[in-house]
């Protein structure tokens, strides 16, 4: 089970929120750019976490932030009518872009580029058969061991938690161990939802 399963119990609470969006004048493609601003913000400060453990944690606040403004557009545009391909294409490249450029600034924290290379192809092989799905006729699928808001929630968790933990286990740091996870779990995802895909065209 993922936390993408727990999206409508999410849309709810989200409900004030883009209420109060609606009357801001936001749109969805606002929100969505917002978002991907944070992220960006967030892979800076897990760049310097490296060097000043603090920055973690204001990594894992904007994590957070990012990923509720992400559930934010999408309910922001059903309740305006506006929900377009468009910017559902737009939404996905920004989701792609905040993930690569959050790992990249962990990487960058811990200096552990290989394992780094392995946890971004895998969440990116992830993603690409999430939608690959929809792009053969078959629903979105969000299912596997871990989807998008499980890796928010894990980077979001490990931030905070590298923030005040700087020690090592068998020579990896919290961030290290997470980015390891990310490379075999991200695979083995993505593998899940190819199996998924495959049998359900047969």
């Amino acid at each position: 089970m993922t936390l993408d399963q727990l999206r409508p119990v999410a849309n709810r609470a989200l409900d004030p929120f883009v209420t109060v969006s609606e009357r801001l004048g936001l749109t969805p493609d606002a929100v969505s750019v917002v978002a991907m601003g944070l992220a960006v913000a967030a892979g800076g400060a897990f760049a310097l976490g490296g060097e000043t453990p603090l920055f973690y944690l204001v990594g894992a606040v904007l994590v957070f932030l990012n990923g509720w403004l992400d559930l934010l557009d999408g309910a922001l545009a059903r309740r305006l009518g506006t929900a377009s391909r468009a910017g559902d294409l737009l939404d996905h490249v920004l989701d792609r872009y905040a993930d690569i450029v959050m790992l990249v600034g962990l990487t960058a924290g811990v200096g552990r580029w290989a394992v780094g290379l392995a946890a971004v192809t895998g969440v990116l092989m992830t993603s690409y058969l999430g939608t690959q799905a929809q792009a053969v006729g078959l629903d979105r699928v969000y299912g596997g061991l871990v989807g998008r808001a499980d890796r928010l929630a894990l980077i979001g968790l490990a931030g905070t938690f590298a923030a005040f933990v700087t020690g090592t286990l068998a020579g990896f740091t919290v961030v290290g161990w997470l980015l390891v996870f990310f490379a075999v779990v991200g695979h083995v995802t993505a593998l899940q939802r190819f199996y998924y895909a495959l049998r359900a065209l047969h």
